[in-house]
């Protein structure tokens, strides 16, 4: 058989990068792809300034990690990178740095040092405007005279280490009038809404998860506080059992962990700050559902996956679906590492699991509602004391249900409800078991 003729038709740069500016960041999910460059390279601290200069606003995004060679710095600037990933690392495409930064800016610089005894750094440079005009896939040494790159290799002098510069900010500041009121109060919002999100996806590596150093990230100064979507800090969060579930991809067997959790009303939380801080940016009912980790990174929050809908009744509910890295494919996570898709085997799997956390936290949700509802009865008075009695009974009825399906024992339980309300209806009421 004659060999078929073949021809080298490379893309077009300027198109093919403009693109892929457009991928779907925003600007807090951008910075996250980034720092997920620190943490692959081991760094324990990133510090993030999102600095107000009028047009020459800039972002700096700075790590510890074991930084990078100029050979790697070349390489870590191709788009879609040779580079293989091992188990556990974040990267996925060998994308995420310059569609994440190029997202934002039109100039993205990185300034690397990985030697600890020479202060050696290198600094190499993406330009949206030379490819355009070149047309070619050019990456450019950087002025040495940029007073951004002065500052990058200064921090860079106490050791190794990235130092990530987003200049020519096009996506971020308005084209007229960048040195405004209005652009300084909008890096300013993204500069509070990036540590928030930085909080929740990065929530695991702020708190110091087994077998890994604890991560110190701040923005503008401002140490971010990790944000865990469980309450697992507070006394009335229940947990019911793990669950573990073994899932084929690309003829591997991979596992996935499943963590569920019934979160408390408002008025069980120790302080109800604390309660709106665990509402979550989507706010409580959108923000019930599936969180999924990959490599401890949260990668999607909120909704059940298809499973089942929305419902202000199960809004208490929440849990942890984890993964590695070896299961990408099976998830078919996305460029930017925002948005998976439940395996049809996988949800098909979890979905009693789904349905037995929501009819509990459903029941949370309704036992709570009618303990306010409900009179004190008239023998024990109005009192602050009778009202909390009242309610810790409530509480305690919820606990034993949750401590017989914790303990596989939910059909015996059903049958102590029964005949509880058959023979003792006042406990049952009481405890909150009469039927609804």
């Amino acid at each position: 058989m004659a060999e078929k003729a073949w021809y080298d038709v490379s893309p077009s740069a300027a198109r093919l990068t403009g693109s892929l500016r457009d991928i779907g960041y925003e600007f807090s999910t951008a910075v996250a792809d980034v720092v997920d460059n620190s943490v692959a390279a081991g760094a324990t601290r990133v510090q993030i300034l999102i600095e107000h200069e009028g047009a020459q606003s800039r972002v700096f995004v700075a790590d510890d990690g074991h930084g990078m060679s100029p050979s790697a710095l070349l390489e870590a600037l191709r788009f879609g990178t040779r580079r293989s990933y091992s188990r556990g690392e974040l990267g996925r495409y060998g994308l995420g740095l310059k569609t994440a930064s190029l997202s934002q800016c039109r100039v993205l610089t990185v300034v690397s040092r990985s030697s600890k005894s020479a202060v050696r750094t290198c600094a190499r440079s993406l330009d949206l405007d030379l490819i355009e005009e070149w047309d070619q896939w050019v990456i450019v040494d950087p002025s040495s005279a940029d007073p951004a790159v002065v500052r990058a290799r200064q921090w860079l002098a106490e050791g190794t280490g990235t130092v990530v510069i987003w200049q020519s900010l096009d996506r971020v500041l308005p084209e007229k009038r960048p040195e405004g009121g209005w652009a300084r109060r909008r890096l300013d919002t993204l500069a509070a809404r990036t540590a928030e999100h930085l909080g929740m996806v990065f929530n695991r590596f702020l708190v110091g998860p087994s077998g890994r150093p604890q991560l110190v990230i701040t923005v503008n100064g401002q140490k971010v506080q990790p944000w865990d979507p469980f309450a697992q800090q507070e006394s009335a969060t229940a947990e019911l059992p793990t669950q573990r579930f073994e899932i084929e991809s690309a003829g591997a067997v991979g596992k996935v962990t499943l963590r569920r959790f019934v979160l408390p009303s408002r008025d069980q939380f120790a302080d109800s700050a604390g309660f709106d801080r665990l509402s979550g940016p989507l706010n409580w009912n959108r923000q019930q559902g599936l969180y999924v980790y990959r490599a401890d990174r949260l990668v999607q929050w909120g909704g059940w996956g298809g499973i089942r809908g929305i419902d202000e009744h199960t809004k208490l509910a929440r849990a942890a679906l984890e993964f590695d890295t070896d299961l990408d494919t099976a998830f078919n996570i996305n460029v930017a590492k925002m948005r998976v898709t439940l395996p049809a085997q996988l949800r098909q799997l979890i979905e009693p699991s789904v349905n037995e956390l929501c009819a509990l936290a459903d029941d949370a949700y309704r036992k709570t509602s009618r303990a306010k509802s409900t009179p004190v009865p008239a023998d024990l008075g109005a009192s602050a004391e009778a009202r909390a009695t009242s309610q810790a009974a409530t509480t305690a009825g919820l606990a034993l249900r949750m401590a017989a399906m914790q303990a596989d024992q939910w059909d015996a339980w059903a049958q102590i409800e029964n005949l509880l309300r058959q023979q003792s209806p006042d406990v049952a009421e009481l405890l909150g078991l009469s039927d609804l």
